[in-house]
Parts: C-alpha cells; sequence; structure tokens
C-alpha cells in the first residue's frame, strides 16, 4: 500500500479551488470598478465636445447671421451642425438653452441663444462641478 503523501491525485483539492476562485473574483471586482470609472471619463469626454461644437455653432451662426439662434434647431436647419446631439449624462435631446443680451458683433440685430449646458443635476466625481454648470 503506498502512503498518503505519495498517492498520486489527478485534481485540485478544495482548498486550493477556494483560493484560486477568491483571486479571480478580486480581479474582477477591481476590473468592473475601473471600467465604469473609464465609461463615466468617456461620457464626460463626449458631453465636453458636444459643448464645445454647440457652443462654435452658436457663435458662428450668430456672427454669419447677424441673429443669434432661437432655438437650437435653427443651427440644425441651417446646417451649422447635422443634428441636435444626445447629451451622454441624460441620454436626451435635452439641453438647457442660455437666452441673455450678449452681442457678438456691432451688425448683430437681434438677442437669443448665447449658450448651452446640459441638464444633469449630477456632479463629476473627477472635477467636482455639476455637470449644468459647463
Amino acid at each position: 500500500m503506498i502512503p498518503y503523501s505519495r498517492r498520486k491525485n489527478g485534481g485540485f483539492t478544495i482548498i486550493e479551488l477556494m483560493i484560486v476562485i477568491t483571486i479571480i473574483m478580486i480581479l474582477m471586482t477591481i476590473a468592473a470598478g475601473r471600467y465604469e470609472q473609464s465609461v463615466l471619463r468617456a461620457k464626460e469626454a463626449a458631453l465636453h465636445q458636444d459643448l464645445f461644437v454647440m457652443r462654435q455653432a452658436i457663435q458662428n451662426y450668430t456672427l454669419d447671421k447677424n441673429a443669434a439662434p432661437q432655438s437650437l434647431d435653427d443651427l440644425v436647419n441651417a446646417k451649422y451642425m447635422r443634428e441636435v446631439p444626445t447629451d451622454p449624462m441624460t441620454r436626451e435631446k435635452d439641453w438647457d438653452t442660455e437666452t441673455s443680451d450678449l452681442v457678438f458683433s456691432t451688425d448683430q440685430t437681434t438677442t437669443g441663444i448665447s449658450d448651452v449646458h446640459s441638464r444633469s443635476g449630477k456632479s463629476s466625481p473627477f472635477e467636482n462641478t455639476p455637470y449644468n454648470t459647463w
């Protein structure tokens, strides 16, 4: 009879399997947290880009037409934007437009939209500022 210590077992013990499963679970937890952060950073980058493009379109429309747009649809109809982008934070096309008496040129005849913001009430965990103030 072969002593227990010299026997060749073809499998793993329960302890070995539990250790491997625990290590895998820890790594998956870390990866999931990092993935969520990268998704949020991508949404914030998209929001910054969308706001920049819409603000440029508002300014260009106002300078070209000597009148500020009355809605974001005016920018689409005049071909300054292909379409009104979807807010990555709210997943809607519900931008908060700011109307003011700001004049971009001396030839400007009417006022209208001067700025645009997200309607999301949430705050960025990376910049510690509300999205609707960007």
